[in-house]
């Protein structure tokens, strides 16, 4: 069973960067998204960026030209650079990986911007 796990969580002053990555253990065919969503506390899950095949990419709008989400398809890897954090980036970030069959979530890695 394929398992993105995530890294790179943290706690982080507002104003802060973080740098979280994602890598799918084992072999994954036709992989059509990668993405990163987020939980804050008391909130639905929501997207954050996504990255296609072809590397067009797509962001929330309360996230554009502060992240940056980019993949390595070989390697079934993708980070999402995270600059001028603020106190509402705070949540529980999640790999998301949608391929032919299906798609995959990671367990999630803890995000914390303190003001």
């Amino acid at each position: 069973q394929v398992q993105p796990v995530e890294s790179g969580g943290g706690l982080v002053q507002a104003g802060g960067s973080l740098r979280l990555s994602c890598v799918a253990s084992g072999s994954i065919f036709s992989i059509n998204v990668m993405g990163w969503y987020r939980q804050a506390p008391g909130k639905q899950r929501e997207l954050v960026a996504s990255i296609m095949r072809d590397d067009s990419t797509n962001y929330a709008d309360s996230v554009k030209s502060r992240f940056t989400i980019s993949r390595d398809n070989a390697k079934l890897t993708v980070h999402l650079q995270m600059n001028s954090l603020k106190p509402e980036d705070t949540g529980v970030y999640y790999c998301n990986i949608k391929y032919l069959l299906g798609e995959l979530w990671g367990q999630g890695t803890p995000v914390t911007v303190s003001s």
